[in-house]
């Protein structure tokens, strides 16, 4: 996919004849200029080519924050009905957050988007973001940090198993408001939008009159080649023991720095149960104590780095571990490492296994030779057993091994009952990557499933696209 298109119209060709066919999409129109410009281009496009195998449906996301939102859902829903095209208003229910409201109610919409294209039986999610939300986006993180940003992603794997595609990111909004001018289409206008309590409405205004930068491509690829070499690592230096401790060899401590400071800071995230790699000034301390050569330890992001001859080992810290109560049929992430789902009859309690962990828990101390009979707890990995194969190797330290021991979850019943085999293998422990496992750009993909290879646990979706000699359009 190319991050720039002369127009709209061929930025939509070139998206549909790279897509693997046959295909549904799911477009996300919320009524704005962007998302109604993207839901008239594909489906004039559509129409156009019936041999693509192509067919569309729609969802509108009402966050139902302000006066008139509901109403205008409801012209969208009649807008798609006129194009023949099934649609489909998600409301977000429940109390709304008092801070943070822009992150909670883009988490709301996905999550929506999400049940609804599986509803739908969609193959992916398209959004209407374009070249100027890119330029904003470029504007606003190049004020928080001095590193290069790849900005908006043009795809994103949401929850593992669902893309989320933005086919006009590389189109101007202009150039998609002629489009709909010239053919008589109107949209609506998000008082939001105006509304320079926001970030992003602040710098589009700043932008206005600015001229356009075309970084984006070169910095895409560069992320891409650089995820590239960070998987090549990991392969060569990077060794993950029980599940729990992480390992890179000496040699792997002094590849090239760019290398160093993305892998690195990603495993962190990791290990720390982080959604992003440590901030700046983070990374230049944990290299710069890499750098020293000398043996210690010091914490960053959740995360123990402990350096020795042996090389540098990566565990949870003890501290800030916060316990987890599920019913029956519920799921969750516990402290941002593993997902926990609850099949059991009973109410459950995930803990670190540092904390008290009574007789009869599944996976305490008490329960090793059981929990190696429990066909669940061998596939996840987490009722000691292979923390007791890491302990019988005799090269690594005994304290990181204790530390990251400590930071495994242990399940202990509600009910103050003792689990018994088939009871602890109904609980489902999964390691759960918290960079990657919740949005997966498509710059980090390679470097994600070569990660998740390491874990045991199954490879993320592909992408959605065409491929010509083994390689994706």
């Amino acid at each position: 996919m190319s991050p720039e298109a002369s127009s709209p119209q061929q930025a939509i060709l070139q998206f549909l004849t790279s897509l693997q066919s046959p295909a549904r999409i799911l477009v996300a129109i919320s009524g704005g200029s962007d998302s109604t410009g993207l839901l008239f281009l594909l489906d004039e496009a559509v129409k156009a080519a019936p041999d693509l195998k192509i067919s569309l449906c729609a969802a509108t996301v009402d966050h139902a924050l302000r006066a008139g939102s509901a109403d205008e859902a409801r012209e969208v829903a009649d807008l798609c009905a006129s194009l023949g095209i099934p649609h489909t208003i998600l409301i977000w229910q429940g109390d709304k957050p008092k801070t943070g409201i822009m992150a909670a109610a883009r988490e709301a919409r996905y999550d929506l988007l999400a049940a609804a294209a599986q509803n739908f039986k969609a193959d992916l999610i398209v959004t209407g973001h374009t070249f100027d939300d890119q330029r904003e986006t470029f504007a606003m993180r190049g004020l928080r940090s001095e590193q290069v940003s790849t900005g908006i992603a043009d795809a994103v794997l949401f929850d593992r198993h669902i893309w989320i595609m933005r086919p006009l990111l590389g189109s101007r909004r202009a150039d998609i408001r002629a489009y709909l001018k010239t053919r008589g289409i109107s949209w609506l206008d998000d008082p939001s939008n105006e509304d320079v309590t926001y970030e992003r409405v602040r710098m589009r205004q700043r932008l206005a009159e600015e001229v356009a930068s075309k970084a984006g491509a070169e910095t895409e690829g560069q992320r891409l080649l650089l995820a590239a070499d960070a998987a090549a690592w990991l392969d060569l230096h990077f060794r993950l023991h029980g599940g729990m401790l992480g390992h890179i060899s000496p040699d792997g401590l002094r590849a090239e720095a760019a290398v160093l400071n993305y892998a690195l800071g990603r495993l962190a995230a990791v290990f720390g149960g982080r959604d992003f790699p440590p901030g700046g000034k983070q990374m230049d301390g944990i290299l710069a104590f890499i750098a020293a050569a000398k043996a210690g330890r010091m914490t960053a992001g959740r995360v123990v780095f402990d350096l020795r001859r042996s090389g540098l080992y990566l565990a949870r810290e003890s501290r800030g571990i916060l316990p987890l109560s599920l019913q029956p049929g519920e799921r969750s992430v516990w402290d941002g490492r593993f997902e926990v789902v609850n099949n059991s009859p009973f109410g459950v309690r995930i803990e670190a296994a540092g904390m008290n962990a009574g007789p009869g828990a599944a996976g305490s101390p008490k329960r090793e030779e059981e929990c190696s009979a429990t066909t669940e707890s061998r596939r996840s990995g987490y009722c000691y057993e292979h923390s007791n194969a890491a302990r019988r190797d005799d090269t690594l330290p005994k304290a990181a091994l204790k530390r990251a021991t400590a930071a495994l979850p242990v399940v202990l019943p509600m009910a103050g009952i003792v689990f018994s085999d088939d009871l602890a293998g109904r609980v489902r422990l999964t390691p759960y990557s918290a960079p990657f496992d919740r949005f997966l750009t498509r710059f980090d993909f390679i470097f994600a499933n070569r990660l998740s290879a390491v874990f045991a646990t199954a490879p993320y979706a592909r992408l959605p696209l065409r491929s010509i000699d083994g390689k994706t359009i």
